[in-house]
């Protein structure tokens, strides 16, 4: 189910399902509004994005409000998380579901968010989409590449391919937006070749394995699969974090594996990496391509969970092809 496209004057309901949005900077707010403002949408807030308690969140019973009224509401288009966090996961019990698939529209974040939209869409067979969060939208330099790859999952009906970045950045923009670092991007790094078609499933990889044996977690049959974490992660944590995801009964049925680009105190190199992966068997023989434009290090693209991708890593030629019409 392709929820309806964006387009100007149509209203983007922010909600905070995992941290509060009282963490985000007022000058980061006013850049992220005005941005959206000048793309030509309009935006309102949750009644209880900003409330807060001593873990920086709110209750299960308010967050599970501002998302049923976001999308119980026919005026909202869209539906964009305000920021990460731990304890979306807390949300899934209590979700109706079928008010949901009854009402589809864009819901988008990414870190924390993905339980919330892997489960939706297991559930609803709604395409979700991992991308930015609204505070993301409050970056004030080197945020073009990220708009682009919103705009074109969520206003544009075409196919597109994710390409890297020109330069990628690690630092902590929210903290100074004016002193920023960026460095030269080398592009995809191939990992194992070859070719697959398949559904694209993923996110924050920590997060993903929050759903293992649950009734909220999505199948990896004929998946393309996208993973990325943060630098709470590094080497082993991240090998037996993937190791776990591969224990699940339809692993099998990975056709790839996309890997977003690792944050600097992350401290995973490419030769572990590529360690990592060619200890895995139950991989031999798929195309897994490394530093992807995806995940917590910027900019980034956004992917819509559950629409067919087709993937080329061969030689020198790599191609990431999104088609959100086959589903």
């Amino acid at each position: 189910m392709i929820p309806q496209r964006l387009k100007p004057g149509d209203e983007i309901r922010i909600i905070a399902p995992s941290t509060s949005m009282a963490l985000v900077k007022g000058k980061q707010i006013d850049i992220a509004m005005n941005r959206l403002s000048d793309l030509g949408f309009h935006v309102t807030f949750g009644r209880h994005c900003e409330n807060h308690d001593e873990f920086f969140s709110t209750s299960i019973e308010d967050r599970i409000s501002d998302l049923h009224e976001a999308f119980a509401n026919r005026n909202v288009k869209a539906v964009l998380t305000s920021i990460g966090g731990y304890n979306s996961n807390q949300l899934l019990a209590y979700i109706d579901y079928q008010l949901i698939a009854e009402n589809p529209k864009i819901l988008c974040g990414y870190s924390d968010i993905t339980s919330l939209l892997l489960a939706i869409y297991h559930k609803t067979g709604l395409i979700t989409y991992s991308g930015p969060h609204f505070s993301s939208f409050g970056m004030k330099h080197g945020f073009e590449y990220t708009l682009r790859y919103f705009l074109e999952a969520v206003t544009n009906d075409a196919p597109f391919d994710i390409e890297p970045s020109e330069q990628w950045s690690d630092d902590a923009w929210f903290l100074e937006q004016d002193q920023r670092t960026f460095v030269q991007n080398d592009g995809y790094t191939i990992l194992q070749e070859g070719s697959a078609t398949g559904n694209l499933i993923g996110g924050n990889l920590s997060t993903i394995n929050l759903l293992q044996g649950t009734e909220y977690m999505p199948s990896l049959a004929n998946s393309i699969l996208f993973i990325e974490d943060d630098e709470e992660t590094h080497a082993r944590i991240f090998e037996r974090q993937l190791q776990s995801l591969l224990h699940q009964p339809e692993a099998k049925g990975i056709r790839a594996i996309l890997i977003g680009r690792f944050q600097n105190n992350s401290q995973i190199t490419e030769p572990a990496l590529e360690k990592i992966i060619a200890t895995k068997q139950e991989l031999r023989g798929i195309p897994v391509i490394a530093n992807v434009n995806i995940g917590h290090v910027h900019p980034f693209a956004t992917i819509p969970i559950g629409s067919q991708a087709s993937i080329t890593a061969v030689g020198n030629h790599i191609e990431i092809s999104i088609d959100q019409s086959k589903i």
